[in-house]
């Protein structure tokens, strides 16, 4: 027999339902909403940096120019606003590009061939005499040449610098790279450095005159911020720029740098819209594309000098993410782990995953001050790198093939979730890392 049930027991037991229904969907929409990091827009994203239509992204070339034009606008995409008190993504600046354009050097009344002669300066000219307050350095047959000239650069000044002829081959390195000008933010500040190769060890006396030419050049970071609670900074950054185009090469003359740093480039846009999308950030979160690391860092070295350094808590710099690191797919590692502890930190956010952040496997090569983080690292700023590529087996690196072909796009967009995921704790303001022990870290060179 078929059980009737009250009508009034079934409207109550309706109502009780009703409102269940309704209490779940009131917690369905008070569940926050997980961001996403998805393989197409960071496949769309590298593609198009990386592609040669931008002709390499080389520092002052349209290339360069229309990369950064696509990452500001998505910057704006995920809502960042400028810093302040500028008008647009853009920080621009200018760059001195002083380059030799005659010299003469006589040394006890001797001719000295140019060809032996390399001169670092930031003067518009040089005109030593005997009167001229010049410090004498001399390398000898079984001295170190790289260490002897990386002190001069520390200290500065005026130097000429005399070089047994065993070290020409090294000396040549040198005089093609000053060959090319020198970049810098002030011109005239005396910073100079002649070498000359020579057998002459006693100088009596000197005479150098070096006329130059001067050239302006302007340039242009890419910055977005995503205000926070709080004034501390957590910085997120990579590079935009590479080598450009190589007319010289044949077959692919274009250097695309799809790894090296269109990948870096593609996560700091992505990481800018994760963020966003969760909404809540304690820190103030900045987010910076530099141009000219690939010239000597001078995106960042700018960048460095007009901000507060000590509201930056951390600097994620990502560099070269494109490609499996040597701890398997969507795995990466940190330069300089030992000088902070921002990777411990990094890897009590990564346990849920059940990974982590490896320190630099190749310390050899020193990358620790091969990228823009060194700059922030001599401020005292945790600034570390991180990155995924096997350098001791890339065969694309500063090639033209460093193409989007070349890279793993999965293994890519598993390396900036985690990334995303170790960053947690210091974008909620939840952990703050050591700072970096600044005598510990290299100084810029003063002349070059």
């Amino acid at each position: 027999m078929k059980k009737i049930i009250p009508l009034a027991i079934l409207l109550a037991a309706t109502q009780v339902a009703c409102n269940d229904s309704s209490k779940d969907a009131t917690q369905q929409k008070a569940v926050k909403k997980v961001p996403e990091i998805n393989l197409q827009t960071v496949t769309n994203d590298v593609t198009y940096l990386a592609s040669d239509e931008l002709e390499g992204r080389g520092t002052f070339t349209p290339g360069i120019t229309k990369a950064a034009e696509f990452i500001g606008k998505r910057f704006k995409e995920a809502g960042l606003v400028p810093l302040d008190g500028a008008m647009g993504y853009e920080q621009d600046f200018s760059l001195y590009n002083v380059k030799p354009e005659s010299v003469a050097v006589n040394l006890n009344g001797e001719v000295i061939n140019a060809e032996m002669v390399a001169v670092a300066t930031s003067n518009e000219s040089l005109n030593w005499d005997d009167s001229t307050s010049v410090a004498l350095t001399v390398i000898g047959k079984d001295d170190d040449f790289r260490e002897k000239i990386g002190e001069l650069n520390q200290r500065g000044g005026s130097n000429l610098v005399v070089i047994d002829p065993a070290h020409e081959g090294m000396f040549k390195r040198y005089q093609a790279y000053f060959g090319g000008g020198l970049n810098k933010f002030e011109i005239n500040t005396d910073n100079t450095l002649v070498m000359v190769v020579t057998a002459i060890t006693d100088v009596k006396s000197v005479a150098v005159n070096v006329t130059n030419t001067v050239k302006t050049q302007s340039l242009s970071n890419v910055v977005g911020v995503l205000p926070g609670k709080s004034k501390e900074v957590v910085l997120f950054s990579a590079h935009y720029d590479h080598l450009g185009v190589d007319e010289q090469a044949e077959g692919d003359k274009i250097y695309n740098g799809a790894d090296d740093d269109a990948s870096g480039t593609t996560a700091i846009m992505n990481l800018a819209q994760y963020y966003r999308d969760q909404g809540d950030n304690q820190r103030t979160l900045v987010f910076s594309a530099f141009t000219a690391e690939e010239i000597g860092g001078y995106g960042s070295k700018y960048f460095s000098n007009h901000i507060d350094s000590d509201n930056i808590v951390a600097m994620v710099n990502i560099e070269m993410i494109g490609k499996p690191s040597k701890f398997g797919a969507g795995t990466f590692w940190m330069t300089g782990f030992e000088r902070s502890n921002l990777g411990a930190l990094m890897n009590e956010s990564l346990k849920a995953m059940n990974t982590e952040v490896h320190p630099d496997p190749y310390p050899e090569q020193r990358l620790f001050y091969r990228s823009d983080n060194a700059t922030l690292a001599r401020l005292g700023v945790p600034a570390h790198s991180f990155s995924s590529t096997q350098l001791d087996k890339d065969k694309h690196y500063h090639k033209a093939s460093d193409d989007v072909a070349s890279l793993d796009l999965a293994s890519m967009t598993k390396v900036i979730n985690s990334i995303a995921i170790a960053s947690q704790s210091l974008v909620d303001g939840k952990a703050t890392p050591t700072r970096v022990d600044t005598s510990k870290v290299n100084k810029n060179g003063l002349i070059f």
